[in-house]
Formats: structure tokens, sequence, C-alpha cells
């Protein structure tokens, strides 16, 4: 029995020094026995075990890969690649609404369900969104694109409670910058490579026109395969991280204790509520990017390439984030600071220099009818592509930053599953909100200063809690706090002399 307790309920025990960082190597933790659990050498190379976390970091970055990058090279073409943005606007507003709602609840069934059901259901909203997309290029469905919309808000609310509980709690301390940086990466290929499916299909496009039917059905073939490579995945509990430890899990979690975790989450730090604001802005700025800039202003072709070039930026933005917060010479409450000033200045210089862009067209000129959308060969494209490489790095910084603040929180899986439905949740209120704005035909330039301000303001709300809670480290009796859990189930054997401490 001693030995199922521990394999329900470890958790990093560990100080950051203790730990190996490495998922593979001469120094290998005592593995249970079972095919998930096997090492194996492939053209030289130890390959780290199946149920280990950088395994399944790659494993859910390529799911995320299929289906939400897909997603976002579908909507980064602006109006869901169609001229007319208001049927998307429509759509995402519902699909936002109802994300708000699942993202909030989001963790409870992750930890009811399981990381691995939560993410395969989740991906087949995306199918089902982009088929809708489709039909209505050949008949008026906008019922079926509403209930499209509300299908993904549900699923996707999922998906990403699911995808955050991993990123945040699966990896050591050390490593959880690293983590987003793999995990973001990999998740935004699958927007460069869908960003490339309309830029090959429309390269001789340079009028601003819907895109090809060809173009939906790539997409909805490789958002099915996403959804099914989700089953592939293991669940919370099989995880052994290289240090021996496990996941902190609620031994037996009913709907009613999962709904009083969310309480739980909130008391046992209370200074999250300070990251609200900046939650509520992490997907305000898509519309305005996407539908006011891109869509707006650029034809096509030329839409595809700005796509292309904002994920590669994501990428390219990630992998700098998550090594520089992982820099162990510093201590993390003195990166935490640090990240927060250099946010601020990107802030103001990345929207300074969007708005002096902005001030130069309204949404009657490019509505006029003898306006003439930017070509990739015209005079002056130069300047907005580098602000649209900018705003992709902007996003990649923002998100990278929000998801290290939730980890440097806690360790434990529970509680890394609420905090991160917290998050989706009340992104999803700010993005239902935009969506409904732009459809209403929003000024582009309220859109602008509505996104500088809320960016900004919540960075300054938020201060407290970074410059004030984020520790150098979390000790595991605090993540066991609120759970059925005790120090002598989760301590791994290698530390028996910590039992009773």
């Amino acid at each position: 029995m001693a030995t199922e307790n521990k394999n329900m309920g470890v958790d990093e025990l560990a100080t950051p020094h203790e730990h190996n960082d490495q998922d593979h190597g001469p120094q290998t933790p005592d593995l249970p026995q079972g095919w998930m659990y096997r090492q194996r050498r492939i053209f030289g190379l130890n390959v780290p075990w199946y149920a280990s976390p950088r395994v399944q970091l790659v494993m859910v970055a390529f799911v995320c890969f299929m289906c939400p990058g897909m997603f976002n090279a579908l909507g980064g073409m602006g109006g869901g690649g169609r001229t007319d943005a208001t049927l998307a606007d429509n759509m995402n507003t519902a699909l936002y609404a109802t994300f708000a709602v699942f993202g909030i609840f989001g963790g409870t069934f992750v930890n009811r369900l399981g990381v691995k059901w939560t993410l395969a259901f989740g991906g087949t909203g995306y199918c089902i969104y982009a088929i809708s997309l489709l039909v209505s290029l050949y008949a008026d469905v906008e019922g079926f694109n509403i209930f499209a919309g509300v299908f993904l808000g549900i699923c996707a609310g999922l998906l990403w409670t699911a995808q955050g509980t991993i990123m945040i709690s699966y990896p050591s301390e050390d490593k959880k910058g690293t983590y987003f940086a793999w995990f973001w990466g990999i998740f935004n290929m699958g927007a460069v490579i869908g960003s490339l499916i309309p830029l090959g299909q429309n390269i001789n496009i340079t009028t601003n026109a819907t895109v090809s039917p060809g173009t939906y059905i790539g997409f909805i073939v490789l958002m099915a395969i996403g959804a099914v490579l989700a089953l592939c995945l293991c669940n919370a509990n099989d995880i052994v991280r290289p240090d021996g430890t496990r996941v902190i899990l609620m031994k037996n979690p009913s709907w009613q204790s999962e709904l009083m975790g969310l309480w739980e989450t909130l008391r046992f730090e209370p200074f999250v509520i300070l990251l609200f604001p900046m939650f509520f802005s992490s997907n305000w700025f898509y519309v305005y990017q996407q539908n006011g800039m891109n869509s707006a202003h650029f034809d096509t072709r030329t839409k595809a390439l700005n796509n292309l070039l904002y994920y590669l930026a994501q990428i390219g933005a990630a992998a700098i984030w998550g090594i520089l917060l992982d820099v162990q010479s510093v201590k993390r409450s003195l990166r935490a600071k640090v990240t927060w000033a250099v946010l601020f200045v990107l802030t103001m210089a990345i929207w300074g220099g969007g708005y002096a862009y902005e001030k130069t067209y309204t949404r009657a000129t490019v509505g006029a009818a003898d306006f003439q959308s930017t070509d990739w060969t015209s005079h002056g494209y130069v300047g907005p592509m580098f602000l649209y490489i900018f705003y992709g790095f902007y996003d990649a910084a923002w998100q990278a930053s929000i998801y290290w603040f939730m980890g440097a929180l806690s360790n434990s899986g529970r509680r890394s599953a609420n905090y991160v439905g917290f998050y989706k949740g009340i992104q999803s209120v700010g993005a239902a909100i935009v969506n409904n704005l732009d459809a209403r035909k929003l000024s582009y330039e309220k859109e602008f200063i509505s996104n500088w301000v809320l960016l900004s303001a919540s960075l300054i709300v938020a201060a407290p809690v970074i410059f004030l809670k984020i520790r150098d480290h979390v000790d595991v009796e605090d993540d066991l706090a609120g759970t059925d859990e005790t120090l002598a189930d989760v301590l791994p054997a290698e530390h028996p002399e910590k039992v009773g401490a």
C-alpha cells in the first residue's frame, strides 16, 4: 500500500540543486515496471522513458501543433480566412464566451477525467469549427457556425487547461521556462506550417480574397490527427520525473472536491487575483492585430506571409524567453522582477511604434472602393512587416511570462490546473468582449488604444504579486495544503529522513 500511495501523489521535493535536470543520461531514477518506463537508444542517443515529463510535453505540443496551431494560422489570416470578418467575429464571440466558463472550471475536469481524455475531447472542437467555415462557403449556415463556436469554446477550455497543467506542473522548478520554450516552439510550428498552406495556395492572388476550400480541408485533416494523437498521452499519475518524484494529485477526486479546490487555490495564494488583469488582456490584442491590421490592410498572399513571420517570431521569442527565465545563476525572485521590467519596456516600445502605424488608416479608408491592399512588393511594406514581427515576439513573451509566474507560485498538478483554468477562463472573457466590439465595427484607433492601456495597466496591477510573492522555492508542505496527501505519502524513498519534518 505504501508503494501505491507514493505512486498516486509524489511531487517534486528536492531543492533545485538536488535535481538531475536531464531526462536521460547515466543517472536515472528507480522506475516502475512496464513499457512506459523503458529507456531506449535511438541513433546512439538515450531516449527518455515514455512517461517522462519531456516526452509527454513534446507530445502535447504536437497535439497543440495540429489543433490550436492550425486554428491560429486560420485566424491569423483575419476573419477566419474570409474577406468579411463579421461571421468569424460572431463565431469567436460565442467561442470565447463559452471558453470563459469552461476555462475557469477546466481544472475541475482535468483533475477528474485526466489530461489524456480531456485533451482528446478538446481537439475535436477545432475540426468542427473549420468544417463549419468550409460549409459556409457554399451555404448560409449561420446556426451551424455559431454552434461550432460554442462547441469549440467548450473543447478549447478543456484542452488548454490540460495543456497548461502539463507545462507548469510536470517540470522541476529550474526547468519551467525551458519547458515553455519547447512547447511554444513546437506549438507555433503548427501555425507556421498552417500559414504556408494558404501562402502556397494563394501565392498569385494579389487582391483581398477569401482563401480556397482546399485550405480549409487541409486544416480539417490536420486538426483531426491532433485529436487522435492526444489519446496516446499518459495521465499525470503515471509521470516520473528525472529525480524520481511525481506530481501531487488528489487521490480520489470527486466533482465536489474539485469545485472546492477552486476556492482552496485562491485561499492558498489570494494575491494571484492581481494577475487576473494580465490574464484578461492576454488574448485581447489578437483581434486588432489579425483583423484590424493584417486582414484590413494587406492582400491575401501578404496576409499569409505576415502570419508566417508572426509565428516564426513567436518561436524565436519563446526560445529566448524560456532560456532566460531559467538562468540559475540569478535567484528566481530577482528573475521575476527583471521579467516584469522588460515586459513594461517592450509594451511601451512596441505598442508605441504600433500607434504611429495605426494612425495612417481607418475603417473608412480601407473600406473605400479605391483602396489598394498592400502587397509585399508595395513601397513601404517593410515597416509594417517588422511591426507585425514584433507583435508576434511580444505575444510569446507575454504568454511565457504568465505561465512562468503561475508555475513559480506552485508545483502541484492539482493547484496548477486551477491556476491555468482561471487564466484561460479570464483570458476568454476578454477575447469574447473584444470580438463582439470588432463585430460592432469599433474604430481601429479605439481597438488599438484599448490594447495599449490594458497591457500597461495590467502590468502595474500585477507588480505586487510578482515583486512580493514569487519565492526562490516552494516548499512541498505548502503544495500539499488542500489535498488529502500527507508528507509521508509523497516523499520519495531516497528522502526518508524528511518524514515528520
